[in-house]
């Protein structure tokens, strides 16, 4: 029985791809949010529209559908209510377009902190902010001998700027409160009218470090919903992209844990082969993070021989650099006293949350984009899906050291089947269309749901990154752990505060 089958009164809405949307009224809204409280389905986005609210959701087996859900008088049944991954989307819509999710166990601003220039921005009644920010009340904790310590959000690094309220007892963490919103950039009411190039710059600026990632979601969205195809040679160059993104990045992390566990020497390390896989991706695509190279219809830059014979060097330097630093990490006493049962994410929770990427595999979920939905040019390569049950620190940097692994059998692969062709095939747009789509980024997975309108630009398009159902587990993660570790839990998790501030 599919998503749809389930609810009796879904109306479905003609033109979106490749997954079925449909209008629900309050029954079919309220049967969806116990399948979700059931845990029989997982929350994949919930995002405003016009005199609206869309949530995308994913069944057993995989089967996926958008159910819409019209705010009458601007309110809308809360889904957070009872399944809390859907709090925090519920806050963001209420702070961008004044929609009030009934019955809500939050009803404080999330993404709005009282200084924007305009109430409600993404709303058709957009007003003046309040002369005087209203003070933000963190969640109250009760009990003997507790005491707060106030955290950011400016950083003793160059990170971006978040904040994070930790009540302890002594050294122990009781509860640990995030504020975000610090980098909201407006990216979605700048999308608004933009052209598909334009938009795909922007999509690619939301979180600089998974700029393949988003790109690549936000081209097959588009080719989604105007049922194109990109060249078969472009399809497999975006892979390529994506692996080395990944790669980067999860050499990055793993220096980057080391080092907040005091040792240093593998974040040099780890630093150097960072910087070889920039290197090799500026000289093959004109960009260390190859921004503007996936666009809607293929991409805009091709890989020379030249390129394809850096890559392949690449590899075989990491394969050789690689495995000597990991039986470092392995054999260091020291590391392992600090990652090994450090901020443990329960099983339970990854389930509830949804959790993608290293977060969620690391504590037995078992998702991968790639796989599930799936898409191509991996649908027809052979790799592996590291899952561990863990659910600490060790964990995650374990399921990074896999990844690595399989991300270099994967550039392999794809260097060896790469297709000769074009490049870029036109985009044709003959009436307003929707479109969705999923991509694999380093910390999991990205959705982007976009509309476009009759003259080809963007009507509306959302972006939802992994970073949204993961900042919620690194609060759980932390309790009962010492505030000395949470650089190294957060480290961990290396959520992204520019993803989710949108």
């Amino acid at each position: 029985m599919t998503i749809l089958d389930t609810i009796a009164d879904a109306q479905v809405v003609d033109g979106h791809r490749p997954w079925p949307r449909a209008i629900v009224e309050d029954f079919g809204w309220a049967r969806a949010i116990d399948e979700l409280a059931s845990g029989r389905w997982t929350l994949s986005g919930l995002w405003g529209d016009a005199g609206a609210v869309h949530m995308a959701v994913m069944g057993e087996g995989g089967d996926i559908a958008v159910l819409t859900c019209r705010c009458r008088d601007r309110h809308f049944p809360s889904v957070g209510a009872r399944h809390a991954p859907a709090v925090r989307l519920e806050r963001a819509i209420r702070s961008l377009f004044g929609y009030e999710p009934a019955g809500a166990p939050d009803a404080r601003p999330w993404l709005d902190h009282g200084v924007w220039d305009v109430k409600h921005p993404l709303s058709d009644r957009a007003a003046a902010p309040a002369p005087t920010p209203a003070r933000y009340t963190f969640l109250p904790v009760e009990g003997e001998g507790l005491h707060q310590v106030p955290v950011g959000p400016v950083h003793a690094s160059i990170i971006e700027p978040g904040h994070f309220r930790f009540t302890a007892n002594g050294e122990f963490v009781v509860r640990v409160e995030e504020r975000l919103g610090y980098v909201h950039k407006g990216i979605e009411s700048l999308m608004a009218g933009a052209s598909l190039e334009g938009a795909a710059m922007l999509v690619g600026r939301s979180s600089g470090d998974s700029t393949v990632a988003y790109a690549y979601a936000f081209a097959r969205a588009v080719e989604a919903a105007t049922q194109s195809s990109p060249p078969p040679r472009a399809v497999y160059l975006r892979a390529v992209m994506a692996e080395l993104e990944r790669l980067a990045n999860h050499l990055g992390d793993i220096g980057a844990i080391c080092n907040d566990a005091s040792f240093a020497l593998m974040h040099a390390q780890t630093g150097i082969l960072r910087e070889r896989v920039l290197r090799a991706a500026d000289a093959c695509f004109g960009h260390r993070l190859m921004m503007d190279v996936v666009m809607p219809g293929g991409v805009s830059r091709d890989l020379n021989a030249d390129g394809e014979a850096r890559i392949r060097a690449l590899i075989a330097e990491l394969r050789t650099r690689f495995p000597r630093l990991i039986e470092l990490y392995d054999n260091t006493a020291s590391l392992q006293d600090r990652t090994v049962t450090s901020g443990i994410v329960k099983p339970e929770y990854a389930r509830q949350f949804g959790a993608g990427g290293y977060v969620g595999r690391a504590a037995g979920r078992n998702f991968d984009a790639r796989r599930t939905p799936g898409y191509a040019p991996y649908d027809a390569l052979q790799f592996e899906v590291p899952v561990l049950e863990a659910g600490d620190v060790n964990a995650r940097v374990w399921i990074r050291i896999r990844e690595v692994e399989q991300s270099l059998s994967l550039l392999e692969q794809l260097l060896d089947r790469l297709p000769r062709g074009d490049l870029r095939t036109s985009i044709k747009i003959g009436r307003s269309c929707e479109g969705m789509a999923y991509a694999e980024a380093f910390r999991g997975d990205v959705l982007v749901w976009l509309r476009l309108g009759d003259d080809g630009t963007i009507a509306r398009c959302h972006l939802r990154d992994a970073s949204w159902f993961q900042w919620p587990l690194l609060e759980a993660a932390i309790e009962n752990n010492i505030i000395a570790d949470f650089p190294l839990c957060n480290k961990s998790f290396n959520c992204s505060y520019s993803g989710h501030d949108l």
